[in-house]
């Protein structure tokens, strides 16, 4: 590949991201005073204020992320038997490295925590031990 190629290909990364980025304003603008102005009597905006709020939204409800959180997801199995079983093996190997004492203070943490949201064996066992009404 030479520098011709990657300049090319920079100047259309930048031109679709600045398509994307107008686009996105002005979209934000057109809902905003087709919706605010008429609903809550609000101010009309204009096409910098509309950037503005546009990138104060995606900063303040996780926007410009760049999907970390999505692919970490779709590797785990999003909440799956999968996605258990990974993250199991993961546990169980950082506290392979812990010496046996504080390993043991963790189980016995965590089996207390895990039975206060109804997880793991000690609600089970809890369950188990008292009537069934009906």
């Amino acid at each position: 590949m030479n520098i011709r190629f990657w300049g090319l290909r920079a100047l259309k990364f930048l031109f679709l991201g600045a398509l994307f980025v107008g686009l996105a304003g002005y979209v934000t603008m057109s809902l905003w005073n087709w919706l605010v102005p008429v609903l809550f009597h609000g101010p009309v905006l204009s096409f910098g204020q509309a950037l503005g709020l546009f990138a104060l939204s995606k900063i303040l409800l996780g926007g410009f992320g760049g999907g970390h959180r999505r692919r970490w997801q779709r590797q785990r199995g999003a909440w799956g038997a999968k996605g258990r079983e990974m993250w199991r093996q993961r546990m169980e190997s950082r506290l392979a490295t812990l010496p046996e004492e504080q390993r043991e203070r963790f189980r016995q943490k965590f089996a207390k925590c895990a039975g206060k949201h109804g997880w793991g064996e000690s609600t089970a066992e809890a369950t188990s031990n008292q009537p069934v009404s009906g």
